[in-house]
């Protein structure tokens, strides 16, 4: 149960430091002020928890394919190679704490304006009946918003640094501890962001959030060098 507890907490503060003004935080924050909150959290968030199962099942998995020693003296590489990459970057930013948020609004306006232009096309001289036959099989059962916010939150996330360390956590803590913990900091991010919008995102220091980060990940780095692991 200890062991559920420790995956558990540490999961849910080292998500939480990850996903706090991370290009997906900004990506919800920015599509929620467009269309339906509720369809963006719904969307968001099932591609997050996705994303957090999948890369525990990796990590579930990497001590059956090599030792458990191995896959230890990994995890630990990882947690310091993490710490220093978040250190360098809170040292390295600039002024420009709100550059990633730039970064993301310009991506999705440019692909807002885009859908618009082809929107309006089309309305004018395709009947409702067709369009729904051309309509993506996905759309079918999904509303187009909803699948939006997930894949952009989905593929956002890949060989992210959060999606590298949850695999890498789970191979050294108990799996499901790390997946209750990392959906539970995604939720209450994902949350904030939807809820808060742009104002919010506007507001956060992505140079306080890499050095607390940073700090974070040596200290699990640390702990984890310490623990001692059968071979």
């Amino acid at each position: 149960m200890s062991s559920v507890l420790q995956g558990f907490t540490k999961s849910l503060a080292m998500t939480f430091v990850s996903e706090i003004g991370d290009k997906t935080f900004f990506a919800a924050a920015i599509l929620a002020m467009r269309y339906p909150r509720r369809l963006v959290l719904a969307g968001c968030v099932s591609a997050l928890i996705v994303t957090t199962i999948l890369s525990a099942t990796i990590g579930w998995a990497a001590p059956n394919l090599i030792s458990r020693k191995w896959t230890h003296h990994i995890t630990t590489l990882l947690f310091f190679g993490f710490g220093l990459w978040s250190l360098w970057d809170g040292f390295t930013e600039g002024g420009g704490d709100s550059d990633e948020l730039a970064e993301v609004e310009a991506e999705l306006d440019s692909d807002f304006k885009a859908n618009g232009k082809t929107t309006k096309d089309n309305n004018s001289k395709i009947e409702d009946e067709n369009k729904k036959q051309k309509r993506p099989f996905l759309t079918q059962f999904f509303s187009p918003i909803f699948l939006k916010a997930f894949s952009i939150n989905f593929f956002g996330e890949f060989g992210d640094k959060s999606q590298l360390a949850t695999i890498g956590l789970a191979a050294d803590e108990n799996p499901f501890g790390v997946v209750l913990g990392g959906i539970v900091a995604q939720l209450v991010c994902t949350t904030a962001a939807v809820i808060g919008g742009k104002s919010l995102a506007s507001q956060i220091s992505e140079r306080i959030v890499a050095l607390f980060g940073g700090v974070l990940f040596i200290i699990f780095g640390i702990q984890s060098f310490l623990t001692s692991v059968e071979a």
